[in-house]
């Protein structure tokens, strides 16, 4: 009866997994790995889960949590590899290749700072935001209006 109820509600809501999979992983394996670490973690604690918030809410929470993890413990394994390597600019986009140009403005931010705009862009508000990240509503406004500039500066080149 368990397993039902999860499986239903984790494919509702596998959405959420590629997002976070797609931000914190770079290539096909990893994005594979960290999937399956997501799901894992996920089932894991599933029975702990007692609805007191939604489940995506408690999904992408979960998901945020194991991608920083994961993400963590790659740049331990893999010092060569520089962050650096992304930060080139990029020529604006054809209208179809906007979100993609968009999401690789996104990964040159922070791992904390890429979750508060995904999560904003996801339509969660402030509240929830400071909630699931644990910092203020306060500084989760300023975090949200410098991350905004940032985005600007990296998509016009200003």
């Amino acid at each position: 009866m368990i397993a039902k109820s999860y499986l239903d509600k984790l494919e509702a809501h596998k959405g959420i997994i590629y997002k976070m999979v797609n931000l914190y992983a770079d290539d096909e394996e990893d994005r594979k790995d960290l999937y399956q670490e997501i799901v894992f973690q996920s089932w894991q604690a599933y029975p702990r889960f007692k609805g007191d918030a939604q489940f995506s809410t408690w999904l992408y929470k979960l998901s945020l949590n194991v991608s920083l993890s994961f993400l963590s413990k790659k740049q331990k394994q893999t010092q060569l590899k520089s962050r650096q390597a992304l930060d080139y600019y990029f020529e604006p986009p054809e209208l179809s290749e906007r979100a993609d140009w968009l999401y690789r403005c996104i990964k040159q931010l922070t791992e904390i700072d890429r979750s508060i705009i995904m999560l904003h862009l996801d339509g969660f508000d402030n509240t929830e935001i400071s909630e699931m990240m644990g910092i203020s509503r306060n500084h989760t406004n300023v975090k949200l209006h410098r991350i905004k500039q940032q985005l600007t500066t990296l998509l016009t080149g200003k």
